[in-house]
């Protein structure tokens, strides 16, 4: 048995290929794609010539395993996506399980990721973060996924067309809007821009200037859990209370716990009115 290659592909900028990628790029006998016309690309960039190419992608899969396995019997074989590392978010891992049954030695050639390439450059906490690729498209199952991922209460990170970033983040509003996020687009690009604020600051600007909703998109969200209190509502049943006779150390316990927040912070707000 050959080995199969797992190879990581630039995500935008070909300079970010590793000279080893390029190594064994050349060095294969068969490279599978998800799209041949894609990585012909990037071996006309660098010169290598003469590969026979296999398309694979999430229609095919499971069929291209098949025959990649009896290829692997005589040749090596190199496992790209259209961009960063194959079988994250992408089709690929069938390809990969099945060479594993066999007994086949599986190889991987790190690179570009860009889930960790937003996360190096968005500033929010790393210690501790969950990729999650891409939400379902029924609505109702993502902001099932959403509220999910916000009570983890560490940085989660979202991919997105451009199609549906606006409504992605129309929903975060709603369930945490005074999360930290950050969106990246086009990383590594010409045109790569990194947006940052609160979820409303973030859908204002974009709903101000479409030209960029344009790309693709990681979207990075740190959740906040502190609750965001209707102070004016809860003054004015303050008032109602004090004027029924109630005291403020009363009032202050009593709203503390309708409202599940800080009884001294209501009771600082009542003796300011």
């Amino acid at each position: 048995m050959k080995k199969l290659y797992v190879i990581a592909t630039p995500i935008g900028n070909l300079k970010d290929i590793t000279l080893r990628a390029l190594e064994v790029l050349n060095s294969v006998d068969v490279i599978a794609a998800e799209d041949t016309r894609h990585v012909q690309k990037l071996l006309n960039h660098y010169g290598i010539f003469g590969k026979k190419l296999v398309s694979y992608h999430n229609y095919n899969e499971e069929e291209r395993a098949e025959k990649l396995i009896e290829i692997l019997k005589d040749k090596d074989v190199a496992l790209v996506s259209d961009a960063g590392t194959p079988c994250i978010s992408d089709p690929g891992y069938r390809i990969v399980k099945k060479a594993r049954e066999k007994g086949i030695e599986v190889v991987p050639i790190p690179g570009p990721f860009a889930a960790a390439v937003a996360l190096s450059a968005s500033g929010l906490p790393s210690d501790k973060f969950l990729f999650v690729g891409f939400l379902p498209n029924k609505e109702s199952e993502r902001e099932e996924d959403l509220k999910y991922y916000i009570d983890l209460g560490f940085t989660f990170i979202l991919y997105e067309s451009p199609k549906r970033v606006l409504k992605t983040l129309k929903t975060l509003e709603k369930l945490n809007p005074m999360a930290d996020v950050v969106v990246a687009k086009e990383l590594t690009k010409i045109h790569e821009s990194f947006f940052i604020g609160k979820p409303e600051d973030i859908i204002n600007l974009l709903e101000e200037n479409p030209d960029k909703l344009k790309g693709e998109f990681v979207i990075l969200v740190h959740p906040n859990q502190e609750k965001v209190i209707d102070i004016d509502s809860i003054l004015t049943e303050a008032k109602q209370l004090k004027n029924q006779g109630m005291k403020t150390k009363e009032i202050a316990s009593l709203l503390s716990k309708k409202y599940k927040v800080s009884k001294n912070e209501i009771y600082k707000k009542i003796l300011n009115l």
